[in-house]
């Protein structure tokens, strides 16, 4: 057997929980906001290295819409019954 190290008292006492379920006293620092502009370069520039338009993803683009078996109909169900099961957002729920 595997002796108990820990207390059997576990009653809640009133006194415990109200001191327990106050939050302490924070300060919060007070810091300027920044903001780094080397990151903004660094996104830029690799925007730039992109791209305008990406040629093979145009060319799948253009397999895809000649194709009349896509996008499968199995795979149109399968949406078209989840926009039905979807919520209607533009109802207002009282």
């Amino acid at each position: 057997m595997i002796p108990s190290t820990s207390s059997t008292d576990r009653a809640v006492r009133p006194d415990a929980a109200t001191a327990s379920s106050q939050a302490p006293f924070r300060r919060e620092a007070t810091q300027a906001d920044r903001v780094s502009i080397e990151a903004a370069a660094f996104l830029r520039e690799e925007l730039a290295r992109q791209p305008e338009i990406r040629t093979e993803m145009v060319a799948r683009a253009r397999l895809l819409a000649a194709d009349p078996a896509y996008p499968h109909s199995a795979a149109l169900r399968t949406i078209a019954q989840q926009i039905l099961n979807a919520p209607d957002l533009s109802e207002e729920v009282s």
